[in-house]
């Protein structure tokens, strides 16, 4: 009898906690049942994505706050990339600790401020703290991206306003104060009480590997083991967007992708930071940066350590969400 009772008690204790563990995977992974249907023609090309990260880990270095004149002229190579896509451009300039910064940024679509804005952006700068470092995932990759972006949505005319942002100062000495460039950016739509749909941050993008680590033996056991995925990751007011872009990504093919939902300061660590606090939805696209990569913030962070067809299917896949913008 006594056998019985304490079976029972443990079947239900079971039950309970996979229960939980069950729950507690549907609130942090934000499971969908569908991609969104392509919606584009041509697809991105890996190849130019390559070029442009070999461009940027190599004749824009250093890509450093330690080096303005040099992000200057980084800043005026993306604007020059940008204005090739027929996009409308502008340079928000601005001040900080004695030098000037440049956010780059491209328009598509209406020039409708009366529409919501969907805003997609990447940091060009790099690490600079400990010497010149090449950056070729943190962030050439992201920037990268937002250039092959720009090419793609350029042909295909979109029916709602987009916003494209190359960012500066989001490395240290510059992140989580007032200069990063995203915080600029952020406080100027505010100021022009522009509505913005979303945003969505290409931070790291572009290493893959068998390894995964995760933090906790938690989430060691909810997510993949091999990094062989892309991941969208914001909090718990940013679910909503994160599983329309998931279902972009999955619709465009050709890469995993997982989500993460949680608390907003466990996933805080690049530019989507500066739209939260305007009460605005974003997200971070990204491989999952230290987790993943041993490389970085280090002199090994290079152009022949990233896989270019995966981030050419990342691209594709943000794109997807753009257009399924106009829908």
């Amino acid at each position: 009898m006594l056998a019985r009772s304490l079976l029972r008690i443990l079947i239900a204790t079971s039950a309970c906690a996979v229960t939980l563990l069950l729950a507690l995977a549907i609130t942090l992974r934000q499971p969908v049942i569908g991609g969104l249907r392509w919606n584009g023609g041509s697809r991105a090309d890996a190849r130019r994505i390559e070029r442009d990260v070999r461009y940027l880990t190599s004749t824009a270095l250093p890509r450093s706050a330690a080096h303005p004149d040099s992000l200057h002229r980084t800043a005026e190579w993306i604007a020059r990339s940008f204005r090739e896509s027929g996009a409308r451009v502008t340079v928000q300039s601005f001040h900080a600790r004695g030098q000037t910064w440049e956010n780059i940024v491209a328009e598509l679509g209406p020039d409708d401020h009366s529409q919501p804005l969907l805003i997609i952006g990447a940091h060009y700068d790099a690490f600079g703290e400990m010497g010149s470092r090449p950056g070729a995932d943190d962030n050439a990759s992201g920037t990268a991206a937002l250039l092959e972006l720009a090419r793609l949505l350029g042909k295909a005319h979109p029916g709602t306003p987009l916003m494209l942002v190359a960012y500066t100062n989001e490395e240290p000495a510059f992140f989580g104060y007032e200069e990063m460039g995203s915080a600029v950016h952020a406080s100027a739509l505010a100021r022009e009480n522009r509505a913005v749909r979303g945003m969505i941050c290409l931070e790291m993008i572009g290493y893959y590997t068998r390894e995964q680590s995760w933090p906790t033996p938690l989430l060691s056991l909810l997510y993949p083991s091999h990094g062989d995925f892309i991941a969208v990751a914001g909090g718990w007011p940013d679910r909503e967007l994160a599983r329309w872009v998931k279902r972009g990504i999955m619709g465009a093919g050709g890469i995993d992708v997982v989500s993460f939902t949680g608390p907003r300061e466990t996933s805080d660590a690049s530019d989507q930071r500066n739209y939260w606090s305007h009460g605005w939805p974003a997200v971070m696209v990204t491989d999952t940066a230290f987790l993943r990569n041993p490389n970085y913030h280090t002199m090994h962070d290079t152009a022949a350590t990233l896989d270019y067809t995966r981030m050419a299917a990342v691209v594709n896949g943000v794109f997807n969400v753009a257009a399924a913008s106009q829908d």
